[in-house]
């Protein structure tokens, strides 16, 4: 077998959450080191110890608990978030790896719940907390690893063509970026407008 048809199989065996819980920018950058450096296949959560076992079965590598650092295993689950208290900032939206958030600038953002991998990439950035994960009925099927793998696929090239920049952290951060005039680009500018939305928003979930 081609090192090329390695890293494929490995890559078909993650359940393409993208969630970087393995320490890498996504799925297949994580099948490329299994298969290119002998990086362990225990650090996919995901996976849980089906996944573990199919790695092994393809690498050679000896069956092993999965790696505490990496976090517990996870059953499937999705994100909602409370749309009386979302604020409209589009941080979610440039956080998600597969364009399962939408919305607009201070405009109401959703999930479209069919594409959520249930990464939760999108809970830190959230400024207000408006953002949780909700566990659903759904077994994680081959079928939907791989629309999400498309999904992912898809949002890499836009912003390549977009920004010009390669798949990893920072260009998730640009993607879906608005537009900003000249002094809202100003660092002073900008400070004061987060804390003024911010007082808004805590002022509001406590009333």
């Amino acid at each position: 077998m081609s090192t090329s048809d390695l890293i494929q199989r490995i890559d078909a065996a993650l359940p393409q959450t993208q969630c970087t819980r393995c320490g890498y920018d996504a799925c297949l950058p994580y099948a490329q080191a299994i298969a290119l450096d002998n990086e362990s296949i225990n650090r996919c959560p995901p996976g849980g110890e089906a996944g573990i076992a199919l790695l092994a079965q393809l690498t050679g590598q000896a069956i092993q608990p999965l790696d505490p650092e990496c976090g517990s295993p996870t059953t499937p689950t999705v994100a909602f978030i409370d749309e009386e208290h979302c604020i409209g900032c589009t941080l979610c939206i440039q956080a998600c790896p597969v364009d399962a958030i939408v919305g607009a600038n201070k405009q109401m953002h959703t999930v479209l719940a069919d594409r959520c991998t249930g990464c939760d990439l999108c809970l830190a950035p959230c400024p207000v907390d408006c953002i949780q994960m909700l566990p659903i009925e759904r077994e994680w099927t081959e079928e939907l690893a791989d629309q999400a793998r498309h999904h992912f696929q898809q949002r890499q090239q836009r912003l390549s063509l977009k920004h010009a920049e390669s798949g990893s952290v920072a260009a998730r951060v640009l993607a879906n970026k608005p537009k900003v005039s000249a002094q809202a680009d100003s660092t002073t500018h900008r400070k004061a407008t987060i804390a003024d939305v911010l007082a808004k928003a805590r002022a509001r979930r406590q009333s």
